[in-house]
């Protein structure tokens, strides 16, 4: 389903148009949704009408900011309105706009709307442990997140989710954004799920699931640290003067109809920052975003001149994630670029990638930003099922190497395949880690390596890098015979831990239940395979894994009934408690397995 068309809709405007919905109308709301996007036309004054046969019509006239924020921006010409399905249906058909606390509408690690002034944010301090009230918050968004994992993607429809984002708001209220941010991101799953939408993926839904029940869990009980409860708006703080450079830039590109650029820098000291446009515009933005100008300071550079060049920047304002805010007393002016040879860049691939591997998985909390770059030399040893395979220099790991972002108008995939193409190039990347995959890195930027015969010769304008994601290579940056030879067929990239590894059948049983909900747990607790799953993970030494999945299945078949039939306990707490254990020890497994796949020579 398209909601390219209609408006952002506020998560609260449209959990009170279904509140105020009738049971039976409620029944009807989810296959009233189905359409409505198709039948959406923008009219002359900017709203957009979805027309419900002759006798009614949906209008709906967001505000400046593009979204729906009032219930009156959502107006019906039937004789039930506002508490009609078809209002109801056309606002549960559009997109979620984000929380107006400046919580970021793109993945972890990327960046959104234009930063605000430093001196409008708000103040750098810490705030205090859960108060009362967000304690009673957390609370209720525990209760309707338990209720959308008992119901799965199968029947969790418009009413479900609007339970949630009732919750979400709630906790917004009560001074809790990144609970609300979870809370999103669980509905906007649950949405692409039921659409069947390409871009989600089940095991992106599971961990959602796990991120917002374990923070609310500790919310709820009174015992989560500072972090949960500070705000998701960035706090830019003073910086004073700051000398920046270039290493790569990336595109951004999200679900929710964002695109821009990402531009990542680093300090004298090797700190990272990044400087972003990201607003709305899609793939027609991601794409041309990256040579547009750089707002920050009156710096005359665009993002291309920028991630290859510097900048020192006067009255610097920085965010607690690196994030460089463009404030009106910041002035910034051009500096050298420095290549990937010189220091401070040079420390980024002199560090031993087990090492810098080791740091990222012990300062990154769950559900925190994407990590931070991560530089090593390579030897490329060929393509095998839709990535590079390379080999550390040094004795170090396999890796594979996979687009940063797979759509195929952005040139990631290919330069990946053209690189494929080159067995024994040597080859320096940039790139993230993939925290869901054994020993894979999402390449940026790659760059010859110093001293190699056999390496990139890329053009003197390029500074030393190409962009994967703006860049294309061509064959007269290879060498004329990499020192492998000729291409040659198809590699392996060895054994991968995490697919190997038993605790598949629990990744399965989990993603069972966010798929069909607590009755297909159950019913996969009585198949044929019931027995068998937690003697195979006593066998592997997952005596844990095997007792918490037993709970699991025990706890999502046991529903008590009184004389009438009618259930006894109702309530979907202590299942989701049980399918959180689970999915925590889970998580915590795969993360050993992960840090061992990038220490292993083999990989």
């Amino acid at each position: 389903m398209s909601t390219r068309t209609l408006p952002p809709v506020a998560p609260d405007v449209l959990a009170d148009a279904v509140e105020q919905l009738s049971p039976r109308l409620r029944r009807k709301l989810d296959a009233a949704i189905t359409d409505c996007a198709a039948r959406a036309s923008a009219t002359a004054d900017g709203a957009v009408e979805v027309p419900f046969g002759e006798d009614a019509a949906v209008t709906l006239r967001p505000g400046p900011s593009g979204t729906v924020t009032e219930p009156g921006q959502a107006v019906c010409t039937c004789l039930l309105a506002p508490r009609c399905l078809h209002r109801a249906a056309v606002l549960g058909a559009a997109p979620l706009a984000d929380g107006d606390d400046g919580t970021d509408p793109t993945p972890p690690g990327t960046c959104t709307e234009p930063d605000p002034d430093p001196e409008e944010a708000a103040p750098a301090t810490a705030p205090p442990a859960p108060a009362p009230a967000q304690v009673r918050a957390a609370t209720a968004l525990w209760d309707a997140a338990a209720e959308a994992l008992s119901a799965g993607v199968t029947a969790g429809g418009a009413v479900v989710q609007a339970e949630l984002l009732r919750a979400a708001h709630t906790a917004r209220l009560a001074g809790l954004p990144r609970a609300e941010a979870a809370a999103l991101t669980v509905v906007r799953g649950l949405r692409a799920a039921r659409d069947r939408s390409g871009e989600q993926r089940l095991a992106d839904l599971t961990g959602a699931f796990r991120e917002l029940l374990a923070g609310a869990a500790l919310l709820a009980a009174g015992t989560a640290g500072t972090d949960a409860a500070r705000p998701a708006r960035r706090v830019y703080e003073q910086g004073g003067t700051l000398r920046v450079h270039g290493l790569c830039r990336e595109p951004v590109l999200s679900a929710t109809g964002y695109g821009g650029v990402t531009t990542h820098l680093v300090g004298p000291d090797g700190a990272h920052y990044t400087v972003s446009d990201v607003r709305p515009g899609g793939l027609a933005r991601a794409k041309g975003a990256g040579s547009a100008s750089v707002a920050l300071g009156g710096a005359v550079l665009d993002h291309a001149g920028l991630a290859r060049g510097g900048l020192r920047i006067v009255g610097a304002t920085v965010s607690a994630d690196g994030r460089l805010g463009a404030g009106r007393k910041v002035g910034a002016t051009p500096l050298r670029g420095v290549d990937w040879s010189e220091e401070p860049a040079a420390a980024l691939f002199a560090r031993p990638v087990r090492e810098a591997m080791a740091a990222v998985l012990a300062d990154r909390a769950p559900g925190g930003p994407a990590p931070e770059l991560l530089g090593c030399d390579t030897e490329v040893i060929g393509a095998a099922d839709g990535f590079v395979v390379v080999r550390v220099t040094g004795g170090g790991p396999l890796l594979r190497l996979r687009p940063a972002h797979p759509h195929p108008e952005l040139p990631h995939a290919a330069n990946l395949r053209r690189i494929a193409e080159h067995p024994g190039l040597a080859l320096r990347v940039l790139g993230r880690p993939d925290l869901d995959r054994a020993a894979t890195l999402l390449p940026l930027a790659v760059g010859p390596v110093p001293g190699e015969s056999a390496t990139l010769r890329l053009p003197e304008a390029w500074k030393g890098r190409a962009d994967l994601g703006y860049d294309r290579l061509q064959g007269e940056h290879f060498p004329t015979r990499p020192a492998g030879g000729a291409a040659g067929g198809p590699v392996t990239a060895g054994p991968d831990p995490l697919a190997l590894a038993p605790l598949w059948r629990v990744r399965r049983l989990l993603e069972t239940g966010v798929a069909g909900g607590r009755r297909a747990v159950a019913e996969a607790g009585r198949g044929p395979d019931a027995a068998s799953l937690p003697a195979r993970l006593t066998r592997a030494g997952l005596g844990r894994a095997a007792r918490l999945a037993q709970e699991l299945t025990a706890e999502a078949g046991r529903r008590p009934r009184d004389p009438f039939g009618r259930l006894a306990d109702p309530s979907a707490d202590a299942y989701a408690r049980a399918w959180l254990a689970s999915a925590v020890h889970l998580a915590a497994a795969e993360r050993s397995l992960l840090a061992a796949s990038w220490s292993h020579p083999e990989a």
